[in-house]
């Protein structure tokens, strides 16, 4: 099938790379310019482990271009895949979204084209976007003074000038960033959601391989053993659009929880690692999104446990669950702040190292990192901190010009003459490294562990003050 994606961030990108690499030809386009260089030359923008080496098993199948004009025309599918970012109100701002429909539809020249909202918005988005194209498309015919544009008989279902028709669907990501290959390729399940059942069978038939697991994997990334038949949920644009929402808000809810039950675990004395990992092992719960740490961040929860309260509200309805959920998030920051002080008890002119910049680890993503608003804190008391990252830290400089000369070169560095050293972000770097190495370098040998994911008890034996955000 002739594919077109617009937009190349995350979810854009491998989406396109994605179905390229089943054999679909994809045009990627993005305004853009040195991204779409970039990505001709086979180069990547983001960081996502495996993309490049997908990208040069795709290639021969993608096509990459800042036109409208050469990607629409004639595709059986059009992904809309532009950033939602957050307004004031805490509402998504859907100007790109907007932008993107205009444009597709004075391009659009195909018998039956899907336009798929693949960004994350809100619930009534797609018959929003739905009026856009045919409103643009309206507007195209006119200016070209073609036939008069006339309503198909199935209504907003489908619109068509000529021989031209297309149809609004949705279909949500749940991609985490740095396994974003895997769950492409290998998901859990696909949500497919449109008012149109011509549209539902174009992109059924789309995803079929992904679905039966017909295709050969990437050399890079074998199918995992218990792969199967991936589930398809095939329903109306409204529900798809709020699945999305629903899962997201629910596992910031899970991890939010964990950290709630973690301060508790503290006071109590009781381990909070163990009390996880015997309510994950309940089948009703899993173990998945309860560790306990410094909290959630990235581009996906903040935002839409946001709009989802927004949304509600148009309603004259309130969330107070979801609304927890993120009040107890960024409280976790605070904590990690607090443990500090609590242990040096004066925290102006300490030197305090963050080990971790990106809001988890195997990406470059700083969208709501909680070690932005830690170091932040840090600063406004008085200490003098000291930031590293292993992949991070160019995107870093760029988008955090303020904190920029606060960045460590190497982990040495971090260490030397620090009063405490604060692991924000779970790396396997960090993870792997040689702990009794630095205990020497510090001024006093404390660690929080803002991830419970360090060997307490190694810690301690190797020298180490160990504190957790949770006791």
């Amino acid at each position: 099938m002739k594919v077109c994606v617009v937009g190349t961030g995350y979810v854009g990108l491998t989406t396109g790379v994605s179905l390229a690499f089943l054999g679909h030809e994809v045009t990627c386009v993005d305004l853009d310019q040195a991204k779409i260089d970039m990505l001709a030359a086979g180069r990547c923008p983001i960081y996502e482990p495996g993309m490049e080496d997908l990208l040069a098993e795709a290639a021969p199948n993608l096509t990459f271009t800042t036109s409208y004009a050469d990607a629409v025309p004639g595709a059986d599918v059009v992904f809309v895949a532009v950033q939602t970012p957050s307004a004031a109100d805490g509402s998504p701002d859907l100007r790109y979204l907007r932008s993107a429909a205009e444009s597709v539809a004075q391009a659009l020249d195909n018998d039956f084209t899907v336009v798929v909202n693949k960004s994350t918005v809100p619930i009534g988005s797609g018959n929003w976007v739905d009026a856009i194209l045919r409103d643009s498309f309206k507007q195209r015919d006119s200016f070209k003074q073609r036939d008069s544009f006339k309503q198909r008989d199935n209504g907003p279902e489908g619109t068509g000038s000529n021989t031209t028709e297309f149809a609004v669907a949705s279909n949500p990501e749940f991609l985490r960033e740095g396994n974003a290959i895997a769950d492409t390729l290998f998901p859990d399940r696909i949500v497919i959601g449109s008012d149109n059942p011509r549209s539902l069978e174009v992109l059924n038939r789309l995803y079929r391989p992904i679905i039966n697991q017909t295709f050969t994997p990437p050399t890079f990334l074998p199918r995992p053993e218990d792969a199967n038949a991936v589930p398809l949920v095939s329903t109306d644009l409204a529900s798809a659009e709020l699945i999305k929402y629903a899962a997201n808000a629910f596992l910031a809810l899970k991890i939010s929880y964990a950290n709630e039950i973690g301060q508790l675990a503290a006071k109590v004395g009781a381990d909070i690692t163990e009390v996880a990992r015997g309510m994950g092992l309940d089948q009703r719960i899993g173990s998945r999104f309860l560790q306990p740490g410094v909290g959630w961040g990235g581009s996906c929860f903040g935002k839409d446990t946001k709009a989802l309260i927004a949304t509600a509200a148009e309603y004259n309805l309130e969330m107070p669950i979801v609304k927890a959920a993120r009040d107890v998030n960024q409280r976790q920051r605070a904590i990690a702040v607090e443990r500090l002080q609590d242990e040096l008890r004066i925290l102006k002119g300490r030197k305090i190292g963050l080990l971790g910049l990106a809001f988890k680890p195997n990406t470059d993503d700083l969208r709501d990192a909680p070690a932005l608003d830690i170091a932040n804190s840090l600063i406004a008391r008085g200490a003098r901190v000291k930031l590293h990252d292993p992949v991070a830290t160019e995107r870093f400089r760029i988008e955090q010009p303020e904190l920029a000369p606060y960045l460590s070169q190497t982990i040495d560095e971090v260490f030397a003459d620090c009063d405490a050293v604060v692991l924000v972000t779970e790396w396997a770097q960090y993870l792997e490294l040689d702990w009794s190495k630095f205990i020497g370098l510090m001024r006093t040998p404390i660690i929080l562990d803002g991830r419970h994911v360090l060997d307490a008890e190694r810690m301690r034996r190797i020298g180490y003050k160990y504190i957790a955000v949770a006791g």
